[in-house]
């Protein structure tokens, strides 16, 4: 596959830059940390209706600017690198996914657009208190039939999940196992019978939260047929799309490392002319090269159709993992003292680091994955 961007790629990502740079730098992004929606409401607006950005992979018939994966990854990079504050992965990536991947065109119609524009913010609810990311492991039941169906059990660590307005539930019917029975819900947030209980956790640049449904009414997406392949898919996808925002934030940190570097005194020189820390600055450059390319890759393959996407996914997340946590120790390192202080923002990306390495499976879980599945191929 040859790769490379177009001069109108390249355009999208200047204009996302500049945009982020000039309404989203690391004051604003304190500010919404601080805040209870996590999030500039006004910001989320201007990316929909100025940059288009909430739907820059969603076709044209449903509202969005009908780009491709590669177009949703400089998005992401950009975001990464400017640590926004926004419910963008949360609705733009898995929401939107599942719903293109699992939803009848119908239910697209209906839901879609409004999550372009950035009217209502949507979530997934996959996860639950046995922290596996599979969602073979989900014991949330659902019963009835059609737009009578009722919710019943608990999710964890729902990104956004306190202040979206439509939640997609994954659940399974009522006595099945494994992939069997397993379905797309759609809940309004305000329906009886939800409970919104906002978690803390180390990263607060991206709120999480857990769910509880009671008795609450609920429609099936999708039909009735075990939505499990479809809802994999997704998660792939929405796999990669975290690889590129990843590798956008651990390029922001070796950025920081290298100026700090050029600008820290001792014994009379810069410590960036010391060999340890040029070795670090290399060492971290290779990795940060390395998890960019193959998260770009990754995305390229989306577009392309190819059946090896899966297994890009997981080699991209169990590198991006490594590069960003490895970029935000060095970052500190380089630092030295001022770096483990709150006035200096490079905790702000550390923290973002360790909280996209779990999210969606660490390396580890990625590599076990990335070797069983080319094994299967072989």
């Amino acid at each position: 596959m040859h790769f490379g961007y177009s001069d109108e790629q390249q355009q999208f990502r200047d204009i996302v830059a500049r945009f982020l740079r000039e309404r989203s730098p690391t004051s604003e992004v304190r500010k919404h940390m601080a805040s209870a929606d996590g999030y500039d409401r006004a910001l989320w607006q201007q990316l929909a209706s100025e940059l288009g950005v909430t739907g820059v992979h969603v076709p044209e018939a449903l509202g969005g600017q009908g780009f491709g994966y590669v177009e949703l990854g400089i998005a992401l990079e950009e975001m990464g690198q400017a640590l926004l504050c926004a419910p963008y992965f949360a609705s733009c990536v898995l929401a939107t996914e599942v719903l293109r991947n699992v939803a009848t065109e119908a239910e697209q119609r209906t839901l879609l657009p409004a999550l372009v524009r950035g009217d209502r913010i949507a979530t997934l609810a996959w996860v639950e208190q046995s922290g596996r990311w599979d969602v073979a492991a989900t014991t949330l039941t659902a019963h009835g039939q059609g737009d009578a169906c009722r919710l019943d059990g608990h999710k964890k660590f729902v990104l956004d999940g306190h202040h979206a307005d439509l939640l997609l539930v994954v659940a399974r019917t009522r006595g099945s196992v494994g992939d069997a029975g397993l379905g797309l819900y759609a809940v309004d947030a305000q329906a009886p019978g939800v409970e919104r209980r906002p978690l803390a956790t180390i990263d607060s640049t991206r709120r999480q939260a857990e769910l509880k449904f009671s008795d609450t009414p609920a429609r099936r997406l999708g039909g009735t047929e075990s939505a499990a392949t479809k809802l994999r898919q997704s998660l792939d996808r929405a796999t990669i799309a975290l690889c590129a925002e990843m590798v956008g934030g651990a390029r922001a940190l070796l950025n920081s490392a290298v100026e700090y570097a050029k600008l820290r005194m001792q014994f009379g020189r810069p410590i960036g002319s010391f060999q340890a820390i040029k070795h670090k600055c290399a060492e971290m450059l290779l990795e940060v090269e390395l998890a960019t390319s193959a998260a770009r890759y990754a995305a390229a393959a989306i577009d392309a159709g190819d059946s090896e996407m899966p297994a890009l996914a997981s080699l991209a997340k169990a590198m991006a993992s490594d590069a960003y946590m490895r970029a935000a120790i060095e970052c500190l390192q380089i630092h030295g003292g001022i770096g483990f202080t709150w006035d200096e923002d490079t905790h702000l990306w550390f923290k973002r680091a360790k909280s996209s390495e779990v999210l969606l499976g660490d390396a580890s879980h990625h590599r076990e994955r990335y070797m069983a599945l080319t094994e299967a191929t072989a």
